[in-house]
């Protein structure tokens, strides 16, 4: 698939850059002309994305390393953002982690952990992006959610919770800002084939055929496809599209067959 959308002249911030959708959400917005800082943890990752990014695209990326949770470096790494074109146009809101486990044997550092990057981490950054957002005049956040966020499974209390509350977080920040042009959205993926799920796969930990079979488009979704609707959402094609969550996961939400 081959959707063209135009980010030239304006900059973006994606957490979670360094690998699996964020990179794809990278790529796909240097692509289309954004420059872009890359936000991650791992600083070898965001440093090496940032340079592929180069190397297409001269001087259109830039590396921060720093956590979702840690307020003064998102605070920063949005100012570094704007700081490329004098703007902060959009915010690709992606970090997160997992955290699965049974409910009876789950502890509470594990829980509070999910729920402090998942959910609180996405506030922060979006706090720190729209308060840039409201005094330049506006500007499109996009918060990765989950398929997990609107229907659940076993094992994932975590997990679910927090990507419920990313979904709910999104609609209240979209009514709120909206009058400040604001737009706040969110694309919630279904099983997608990134690196790590290649090699769950491998480790046995995943069945392929199994979910190849619960999934009624019959395969994994792509980094790529995330990506490219994570770009609507954040594009002047959506314009008037405010406090949405898209599911993006091959119709499995919609499917009750288990």
């Amino acid at each position: 698939m081959d959707i063209h959308f135009d980010f030239s002249g304006r900059t973006a911030l994606v957490t979670g850059a360094a690998s699996g959708l964020g990179l794809a959400m990278a790529n796909a917005f240097a692509d289309a002309g954004a420059s872009l800082v890359l936000f991650d943890m791992d600083a070898g990752g965001a440093a090496a994305a940032a340079e592929a990014i180069n190397t297409r695209h001269p001087g259109r990326a830039i590396a921060r390393a720093g956590s979702i949770t840690d307020q003064a470096q998102v605070a920063a790494a949005c100012r570094d953002a704007q700081a490329l074109t004098g703007r902060l146009d959009i915010v690709m809101n992606n970090a997160g982690i997992s955290g699965n486990a049974s409910s009876l044997d789950l502890d509470e550092q594990t829980w509070r952990h999910a729920i402090d990057v998942n959910l609180t981490g996405a506030f922060l950054v979006a706090q720190a992006a729209g308060r840039i957002m409201a005094d330049q005049g506006g500007g499109s956040i996009v918060n990765t959610a989950s398929m997990y966020g609107v229907v659940t499974a076993p094992e994932r209390a975590a997990y679910c919770a927090a990507k419920a509350g990313v979904v709910a977080l999104t609609k209240v920040l979209a009514i709120e800002w909206a009058d400040r042009n604001i737009r706040v959205n969110a694309i919630g993926p279904g099983y997608v084939r990134t690196a790590l799920t290649e090699t769950l796969i491998q480790q046995g930990r995943i069945d392929l055929d199994a979910l190849h079979h619960r999934v009624p488009a019959g395969r994994l979704g792509t980094p790529e496809e995330i990506a490219q609707a994570a770009l609507f959402l954040a594009s002047d094609a959506a314009a008037y599209v405010t406090g949405q969550t898209l599911v993006a996961d091959g119709g499995w939400s919609s499917y009750s067959y288990l």
